[in-house]
């Protein structure tokens, strides 16, 4: 299948919700890994800066870089706002010229005087017009004598994808007023409305804009995951979809929204000390109920544990029960997401399977689908062992495309060299051997994860062959994007395409 490299980037962060399967960690759901994967050419030196440049072309190629970035928060920063209360501060979207302005309910649910600063530095009084029900994190307030602001407009619902870039824009800290943050759309949660992305987010951002490259609001920022007590972004980030900004603005408009604040969830939370355990030790017993900790995204419990690992150990976490629905998380040892997981243990049982990126400790949730769900669990913690032989598995033909580059195909704006694009599903641990021929051009090819993240690229297979070859441990379950790529601008020309 030629996805034409519409984007590189994929779903990947932490993700409550369910996702589709794939012999452990789900495949719409992996998680961003840390790769030290030398390319397997003979002359990694000579070719070091173009791989480095190539790679980081290829991840901007699904937009215009720079010009987007800086059309976007010209476009939007304007209208975009700092707001202060007694006891908490976020920022916020300015909606219509006469003032009316989007932001979460936790903001500015604990009463007090509302003060918003503009962009322009001008501080104005704003009165707090409703709230959102049911738990729906969104506020709206009146800046008081206002006109002719500037305004951000509201994207159509059902039109974010993931992959896109996103973009942030708000108060960080409540010191930083407009600062501007890019990423992209990690996942969409469509059960709980939510898109998690890795665009940074920290506190002093809830209520601020998460924006496409059109400049239009896609999102509320709304929650952040965090690991020790900085309440510092760690790439997990959460904003309210803009498919609830519509139907919440009409019953503000036709006065059906609260006027009173109803009970929100914290936008952040820091992890507690972890529970110490070990690869291949004895099973674990716990329990998920109100003395637990709380997953503030969607109130649910969880149990913190850690482990040490090593790059390249294949491990596997099961967390079992009859009393909940198990949901596993796992962290990187800088504390980066890493994956998830929830019914790939069998029923509801959640079991993730990866290969570990690096040596460190490793920090995993043992958490529960549904918020407030609370029962008896086990885990189990080990050294997974290959069950396929390696030389059967690396000899399988998984993939074998014949095509053609021409003046139809995409360009990388860094050397002008056309490029297509394949994709395969791949198993944690699995080894592969991705080659690339033609007698037209020079082949040049790259690997991406599940997550976006580059996990090989190559030039030439050796010193004395022009042919691309990349042979690689895939690090985790889900689906990999190989790129079709000529080594410069004049490459045109069939190609043969195999993954073993």
């Amino acid at each position: 299948m030629n996805l034409k490299f519409l984007s590189l980037a994929t779903s990947g962060l932490l993700a409550i919700g369910t996702a589709v399967s794939i012999n452990g960690v789900h495949a719409s759901s992996s998680k961003t890994l840390l790769l030290d994967l030398a390319p397997t050419s003979k002359q990694p030196d000579l070719n070091s800066n173009r791989l480095l440049n190539q790679s980081n072309q290829l991840l901007l190629a699904q937009d215009d870089g720079e010009e987007t970035n800086i059309r976007v928060y010209e476009q939007a920063s304007p209208a975009v706002v700092s707001i202060d209360t007694e006891k908490a501060n976020g920022s916020g979207t300015i909606i219509s010229p006469d003032g009316m302005v989007l932001t979460n309910a936790h903001v500015v649910s604990q009463g007090g005087e509302v003060t918003v600063t503009l962009a322009d530095g001008r501080e104005m009084k704003a009165d707090v017009i409703a709230y959102g029900e049911d738990g729906l994190d969104l506020a709206v307030l009146k800046i008081q004598n206002a006109r002719n602001l500037p305004t951000i407009p509201i994207a159509k619902p059902g039109s974010v994808k993931v992959g896109q870039r996103a973009f942030a824009i708000g108060n960080p800290f409540g010191q930083f007023q407009g600062t501007f943050t890019i990423g992209i759309v990690s996942r969409i949660d469509g059960e709980r409305n939510l898109i998690q992305t890795d665009a940074a987010i920290n506190p002093g951002n809830s209520g601020g804009p998460l924006l496409n490259s059109k400049g239009e609001l896609i999102g509320v920022n709304t929650a952040i995951f965090t690991r020790g007590r900085s309440g510092g972004n760690i790439g997990i980030g959460f904003a309210i979809s803009v498919d609830k900004v519509p139907p919440f603005l009409q019953a503000v408009k036709e006065g059906r929204a609260p006027r009173v604040a109803q009970s929100q969830r914290p936008f952040a939370f820091s992890s507690e000390p972890s529970e110490k355990l070990i690869l291949d030790g004895p099973e674990v017993r716990g329990r998920l109920d109100e003395s637990d900790s709380i997953l503030p995204i969607d109130n649910s419990f969880y149990d913190m544990y850690s482990f040490e690992g090593k790059a390249g150990q294949q491990i596997a976490i099961e967390m079992r029960s009859q009393d909940l629905d198990p949901y596993l998380i796992l962290l990187n040892s800088d504390g980066s997401e890493l994956a998830q997981d929830d019914d790939s243990g069998g029923q509801k049982d959640a079991k993730i399977m990866i290969t570990l990126p690096e040596d460190g400790e490793y920090t995993f949730l043992a958490n529960s689908y549904e918020a407030g769900e609370s029962g008896d669990y086990r885990l189990k913690l080990r050294i997974e062992t290959e069950r396929v032989n390696p030389s059967e598995r690396s000899n399988r033909l998984i993939l074998e495309e014949q095509g053609t580059l021409d003046r139809t195909d995409a360009v990388l704006p860094s050397d002008g060299s056309r490029y297509e694009e394949y994709s395969f599903d791949g198993v944690g641990g699995q080894t592969v051997t991705i080659r690339l021929e033609s007698s037209d051009f020079d082949p040049y090819l790259a690997l991406f994860g599940p997550n976006g993240q580059l996990v090989g690229e190559n030039d030439d297979a050796n010193s004395s062959e022009k042919n691309a070859a990349l042979t690689v441990t895939l690090p985790m379950t889900g689906r990999y994007r190989v790129v079709v790529n000529a080594y410069d601008s004049t490459g045109q020309g069939q190609y043969l395409l195999t993954v073993r």
